[in-house]
């Protein structure tokens, strides 16, 4: 890490959220032939985490089919080994939609980052959110104010912990996942806008 590598963090959001290797892109596992290339550059050296030791194999395929051949390793005894050995870890809060409603009911100074694809943005989305695709986020983050929380939204929360881990890489200090996202959202009844 120290010379440059990459590290991609596997787990699901809930899991790096809790605890994770500062830096680490959170790609679920899943979502590595889709999102790898957005974010991964394809001359750096890749180390994997892993929540589930016994999917390497298919973490592995799923990066060498998307053109990298520079995957390095991978974290043994995953997020656990690397904590219990006292190595630095960070995590990424989470939130409900109940916790973000409320927020947002109370006037809070949170900006709703939205980083879903163009047509699910205009299918529905909450009032007053920015539309950032997950994919340009990187290249974005000039649009992006440093200066108030914000919570990541995506449609269930796994692009959301992506682009979360994003702006954490980026030196973002106030930044949330909300679980379940736009489709929890939606079931708890709370409003949309098409505008």
């Amino acid at each position: 890490m120290e010379e440059g590598a990459v590290v991609v963090d596997t787990s699901e959001p809930a899991a790096f959220g809790g605890a994770h290797i500062k830096g680490a892109y959170s790609i679920w596992l899943e979502g590595l032939p889709a999102f790898a290339g957005w974010v991964i550059p394809y001359d750096k050296t890749i180390l994997l985490v892993l929540e589930d030791q016994t999917r390497l194999e298919r973490a592995v395929r799923y990066l060498i089919r998307a053109g990298y051949d520079q995957i390095a390793g991978y974290l043994r005894d995953g997020t656990e080994g690397w904590y219990n050995a006292g190595f630095p870890t960070e995590n990424l809060p989470l939130l409900s939609v109940h916790q973000l409603k409320g927020m947002l009911d109370h006037n809070e100074d949170l900006l709703v980052l939205d980083t879903r694809e163009q047509d699910e943005w205009a299918s529905g989305h909450i009032e007053g959110a920015l539309h950032i695709y997950v994919g340009h986020l990187e290249e974005r983050l000039s649009d992006i104010p440093r200066d108030k929380p914000i919570a990541v939204i995506c449609s269930v929360g796994h692009r959301a912990g992506l682009g979360a881990s994003i702006l954490l890489k980026a030196g973002y200090e106030r930044v949330y996942n909300v679980l379940g996202s736009v489709r929890a959202w939606v079931a708890a009844g709370f409003p949309v806008t098409t505008d």
